[in-house]
């Protein structure tokens, strides 16, 4: 989407993290051509004139509530602004989030799989901790700490959108196997949110077939 807006000399305006490595790779496809805004209140230092070709784009581990109110205040400076035919905010951070608000009051201790600059990641830790759990961000399952565990009953897990299943699934068999853990999966939300190949990797694919 950056490539093909900045090939139309759109403006493109990129909502997301400074430092997030999916915001570096995209801003890298078009630098000349992005401007990334993290909040609502920096797009009333955005300077495009009212006839300017402008886009937005978003980084896709946002929260679908979190993205909304900078687009709606680049709708409300920018009423001609441009989007993505297919919305590329992820659905599954909110639903993440959502699923951790509504468990965690279950739980004795909270346990998120993701990486440490994963900002969806950290965000489902903070969730634990301000509802009162402790609550742990780690890589992978040899970063469990027995300690953790002293007294507990019932383990929260979930993981950050970008977090491989197997590394759940390691931690889970790792509970399972050293604490007897019984695993019951709880479902929150059934997502329909599903995004098409770019035609580029449908191209490799087809050749490797």
């Amino acid at each position: 989407e950056a490539i093909k807006y900045a090939r139309e000399h759109y403006h493109i305006v990129l909502i997301g993290h400074a430092g997030h490595d999916e915001v570096i790779g995209t801003m890298g496809e078009a630098p000349a051509s992005i401007t990334l805004i993290e909040t609502a209140e920096e797009v009333a230092n955005l300077s495009f004139g009212l006839e300017s070709k402008i886009a937005y784009l978003t980084q896709t581990t946002l929260s679908v509530n979190e993205a909304a109110m900078v687009i709606d205040a680049l709708k409300l400076k920018f009423p001609h602004i441009e989007s993505p035919p297919k919305e590329d905010i992820c659905y599954a951070t909110t639903n993440r989030q959502d699923a951790v608000k509504q468990l965690v009051e279950l739980a004795d201790v909270v346990i998120i799989l993701g990486s440490q600059n994963s900002s969806n990641s950290r965000r489902l830790r903070e969730i634990g901790e301000v509802l009162g759990k402790p609550a742990y961000l780690i890589d992978g399952a040899s970063e469990l700490r027995p300690e953790w565990f002293d007294g507990v009953q019932t383990v929260l897990i979930s993981a950050g959108a970008s977090a491989p299943e197997e590394t759940v699934r390691d931690c889970i068999d790792l509970l399972v196997s050293q604490y007897g853990a019984i695993l019951e999966e709880i479902v929150t939300r059934l997502e329909h949110v599903s995004f098409s190949l770019p035609k580029e990797l449908r191209i490799l694919q087809a050749a490797s077939d």
